[in-house]
Order: structure tokens, then sequence, then C-alpha cells
């Protein structure tokens, strides 16, 4: 069995942090005595190449170093790839981002030396992943963390313009979006439920934040084989305001305009023609109608111990 680790690096992440702090995350793996390659990533799909050629080798130890988007890639990367020794591979990540909100859930340290630690005790957890087909335009997407369509997906087209303000992208975001957004029309069905109302966003969620930290969707279990749904149909910027502390402690979850479902599957089709934006872990993936489904306990991510 391969013991070497593979390093992949997006230098763009954080602002470019990544590429910056480089160097000594380099050293520190190797004072950690982690045996190791690595590679920068210099294009979108590039991580697929890279993941191809090390698992042909038998690498079955990645370590993302990067933000929520870059470690979507990689899950991307993997799933699609689908190895045969799928269940021997475990992935790590030393974050450098700008919201970071998947390790949040897994208490994994932003300090680049506490995160090497982590990884260097190999403690795993077999996590849920979620798995969009997109009808638009036929491709598959795969999620660790949270996924949405409608007023989320929306935001997440307009936060490239708020990123330097860091975690908070996501909320400047949705408080200057609001008032402009048209909510679509969608056809819901899951768990023999139907529901077919203007809407203005739902929420897929698998890990416990999203948006920088908010936590939006409630009863978060990312091994219980379940989607945790937040159907939201309208909120008023008014409303929004007043509850800012309840997107980020999760009783907004409580609120009475907040519906909350568990389901494993469901297919959302779009009933006009509103451009309908779907986001996956922060990145905008397609418009649309889509179906999702959970794959359950399908990757070994390598956590805290808690």
């Amino acid at each position: 069995m391969n013991t070497k680790w593979f390093v992949i690096i997006n230098p763009t992440s954080g602002n470019g942090a990544a590429k910056k702090k480089w160097i000594p995350i380099y050293n520190e793996l190797k004072k950690q005595q982690f045996n190791f390659d690595f590679s920068f990533t210099e294009h979108k799909n590039h991580s697929f190449e890279i993941l191809k050629k090390a698992l042909k080798q038998g690498i079955t130890k990645f370590i993302c170093v990067g933000g929520d988007g870059t470690l979507h890639t990689i899950v991307n990367g993997i799933l699609s790839l689908n190895p045969v020794n799928i269940s021997e591979i475990k992935l790590g990540i030393i974050p450098i981002g700008t919201a970071n909100d998947w390790v949040r859930t897994y208490n994994i340290s932003k300090d680049y030396k506490k995160a090497i630690q982590t990884l260097k005790a190999e403690f795993t957890v077999k996590q849920d992943i979620g798995k969009l087909l997109i009808h638009e335009n036929n491709t598959t997407i795969y999620f660790n963390n949270l996924a949405g369509i409608g007023f989320d997906g929306y935001v997440v087209n307009k936060v490239h313009h708020y990123k330097n303000l860091g975690f908070l992208a996501y909320l400047t975001g949705a408080i200057v979006s609001l008032t402009s957004y048209k909510k679509s029309t969608l056809k819901i069905i899951f768990n023999k439920i139907k529901i077919e109302e203007k809407t203005l966003m739902l929420l897929m969620g698998i890990c416990k934040y999203s948006g920088g930290g908010m936590q939006l969707t409630k009863n978060i279990n990312p091994t219980d084989g379940l989607f945790d749904i937040s159907h939201i149909n309208k909120i008023s910027l008014i409303t929004l305001l007043i509850n800012i502390g309840g997107l980020f402690n999760g009783k907004i979850t409580h609120h009475k305009l907040v519906k909350s479902y568990k389901t494993s599957k469901l297919k959302i089709t779009v009933l006009d023609t509103q451009k309908t934006y779907i986001q996956a872990d922060g990145e905008l993936v397609g418009m649309g109608s889509f179906e999702a489904e959970i794959l359950p306990k399908a990757l070994h991510f390598i956590v805290a111990k808690s």
C-alpha cells in the first residue's frame, strides 16, 4: 500500500493566501515527517488531472490546501473518477479560504500547524455526499457541505464582488440582493410531498455551516444518509436584518417562515422562465430544474477528534 500523501494547492484560495503560505506549510509538513508529492492547480479542472495521475500511482491520501471551493472541486474529482479503491481514500484539508465553512463542522483549525497535526492523526469520518443531476446541461455535480436553488444561488452569483470582505461576503451579498431578487415558481417533490409555489430558496444541507458561518438548516448530521432541507417561501429585508444573529446561531431555522424537512432524494422543477441559479458548496453550478440524492457515507474525510 502506498503511504505517500498528495497535496493539491489552489494558489488563488483566500485571495492568494495559499500561494503565500505554501513555503511555511511545506516546511511544516516536512517537519512533521510527511512523505508527500504536491502540485498547484493551474486552471479550473486541473485537480481532476492531478487526481487521476495520483490515483494511478496508488496514492490514497490527499490534502487540499485551499477553501470550500477547492475542497468541492477535489471531491468532484474523486467521485467523478469513481476509483475502485474509493473506500481506501482519505481526504484532509489545510484551510485557506474566504469562508472555510466545511471545516467549522469538524473543528479543523485554521492554524496550519494544528491542521497538519490533525492530518497526521488520520482520524476519519465517513461522510455523506450530495449528488445533483442538473437537467439544463445534463451534468452531475457532487457536494460535501450544502447546495441550494433560488436566492441562495443568486447571492453566490453576486458574492464575487464582495470577496475581499471575507466571511461577511455572503451576508453583504444577501442584504444587497434581497430587494432586486425575483422569486421563481418551483415544484418540489420528496417523501410523497409536493410543494408548488413561488419560492425564495430551498437549501439541502449535509454539514452545519454555510455562507461564512451561517447555520441555515437544522438537525444536521453529516452521516445519517439524509439531506436537511430548509424551504423559505419569503422573507423581507427588515425580517432578515432583525434576524441577523439567528442566521449565525441557527435560530433562524425555528422562524415560522422556514420549513424544515429530512429526505434522501428530491426533484425540483422550475415552472417559469426566471433565471434560477443552483449553488453547491458556494460554487455556482448551473440553472433550472434538477434532481438530488444523497450518497450515504461516500467518502472518508480526515477531521479533528471531537
